[in-house]
C-alpha cells in the first residue's frame, strides 16, 4: 500500500533528522558520521518520500481526484524541491483544477529549472492552454487572448515539428479569428455612433493584419459602407472591387 509506505518512510525521516541534529550537539559526534547522514541517509529518504509521494499522486491523478493529486506532487515538492516529474506533474494537477495561474506559475518555473526536459514542450503548450482556457467574449478585454497567441506562437515556433504544435498552430488561427472579432466589435459600435472615419480604420486593421481570417470578407464590405457614408464614393468603389 502506498501510503502505508509513505508514512513508513516519513517515519525514518524524521527519525534520521533527529539523529542529525543530536550527532551536530554532540561532543562526541565525528565529522565523518555527521557527513554520513547528511549525505546518505537524508537523502536517500527523501528520495523514498518523494517517491512514494508521487507514485499516490499519479494514482490520484489517474482517477481525476486532481485536488488530491496536485497535494500529493505539492507534498513530494517540499522534499524535493526541483524534481522534474514531480514539477510538471504538479503543474498539470493544477491545470486540470482550472487553477490556471498557478498551473502557469508551475509550468514556467519547470522551463526555467529543466529547458531540456522532454516535456517542455507540453509545459509550452500548458501556459498557452491555460491562458487558452480564459478567452472571453469579444466585449470584453482581450489581454488573455494576446497572451494565448504569444503563448502558443511560442511552441510552434521552438518544437514545429510536435504534436502540440499542430495543435498550437490551430489555436493561433482561432486565437486570431477572435481577436480580428473583437476589432469588428468595435468597429460596428463607431459605425452606430456616425464614427465613419474611426470605424473604418478599424476595418482596415482586420484586412492588414488579420486578412486570413474569417472576419476579412465582412471587413471589405464595412469600408465601403462607411466610405459611401462620408460621401468618398471613389475609395468606396475602390474596396468594392476588392470584394469583385
Amino acid at each position: 500500500d502506498l501510503h502505508k509506505e509513505y508514512r513508513r518512510q516519513r517515519q525514518m525521516c524524521i527519525r534520521d533528522r533527529s539523529t542529525t541534529s543530536r550527532l551536530l550537539t554532540s561532543r562526541d559526534a565525528s565529522r565523518d558520521n555527521i557527513k554520513r547522514y547528511l549525505k546518505l541517509i537524508i537523502p536517500i529518504n527523501i528520495y523514498l518520500l518523494s517517491f512514494c509521494l508521487n507514485k499516490i499522486g499519479n494514482s490520484y491523478f489517474i482517477n481525476r481526484e486532481f485536488k488530491l493529486a496536485a497535494n500529493a506532487f505539492e507534498e513530494a515538492l517540499s522534499y524535493d524541491t526541483n524534481n522534474s516529474t514531480t514539477l510538471f506533474n504538479f503543474g498539470n494537477s493544477l491545470f486540470h483544477q482550472n487553477k490556471y495561474d498557478e498551473a502557469i506559475s508551475s509550468a514556467q518555473r519547470f522551463i526555467s529549472l529543466h529547458p531540456g526536459n522532454r516535456h517542455a514542450v507540453y509545459a509550452y503548450y500548458l501556459i498557452g492552454q491555460s491562458y487558452y482556457e480564459r478567452i472571453s467574449d469579444v466585449a470584453r478585454d482581450q489581454k488573455i487572448t494576446d497572451l494565448a497567441l504569444n503563448s502558443f506562437t511560442e511552441v510552434v515556433r521552438r518544437y514545429p515539428e510536435s504534436d502540440y504544435a499542430r495543435d498550437a498552430q490551430l489555436k493561433i488561427d482561432l486565437t486570431r479569428d477572435h481577436l480580428a472579432g473583437k476589432e469588428m466589435y468595435i468597429g460596428r459600435y463607431y459605425m452606430k455612433q456616425s464614427a465613419f472615419l474611426a470605424a473604418i480604420n478599424r476595418f482596415r486593421y482586420v484586412v492588414t493584419e488579420y486578412q486570413n481570417t474569417s472576419h476579412t470578407p465582412e471587413a471589405l464590405h464595412r469600408i465601403v459602407e462607411g466610405y459611401i457614408s462620408l460621401g468618398l464614393i471613389n475609395e468606396a468603389k475602390a474596396t468594392a472591387a476588392v470584394l469583385g
